[in-house]
């Protein structure tokens, strides 16, 4: 499918310096993710980076959700202005909007659509940590806002091999075209 760039704007997600630093396989990503960047700053196509973080203490993580109560207590010793910082080989440029986000969804939290509006987007091009986190939970919200949604799969990553790629292959292709960066 052709794309319009002056619609199309990339997501890096969660492409923090402590959650890459998790993946066995990080250099590739840092690097499939970097070539998607520069690919998208050479077409003029906006890069918006997502961090996931919270204010010191973590005042917004509920007890009720099960995924983050779990880290609740880690995220109070956490230096959150240390946390929330890209990945030194994937830097935003002083002019790129970093946007923070409270839960898995790059939405939720936010004001990601405040400025996906706000640059016109209709198409969104999805890259981030992790394919089951918030990868999936943004591509579904998005589908549900009515966005064009491409999934580069080199440039996503998961704990669970398995998982990761029973969503590139069954799961995201029926909201999304999944690419590998090259073919983008």
């Amino acid at each position: 499918m052709e794309q319009n760039t002056s619609n199309t704007a990339l997501l890096v997600m969660d492409m923090q310096a402590g959650i890459v630093a998790m993946l066995p396989q990080a250099a590739t990503i840092v690097n499939n993710t970097a070539k998607a960047i520069a690919k998208a700053r050479d077409q003029k196509i906006p890069v918006i980076y997502v961090v996931v973080g919270f204010r010191q203490g973590s005042p917004e993580i509920s007890m009720n959700n099960k995924s983050f109560a779990a880290s609740k207590e880690r995220f109070e010793s956490v230096d959150m202005a240390e946390f929330v910082k890209v990945h030194e080989g994937l830097k935003p440029q002083d002019n790129e909007v970093v946007v923070t986000k409270r839960r898995f969804s790059s939405f939720t939290g936010s004001d990601l659509e405040v400025v996906l509006r706000a640059y016109g987007v209709q198409h969104l091009v999805l890259a981030g940590i992790s394919t089951s986190g918030v990868v999936l939970s943004t591509l579904r919200e998005a589908a549900d806002k009515d966005y064009r949604l491409t999934v580069l799969a080199d440039c996503c990553a998961d704990g669970d091999e398995e998982v990761h790629q029973v969503l590139m292959t069954k799961v995201f292709p029926r909201q999304a075209d999944v690419l590998m960066v090259g073919g983008w």
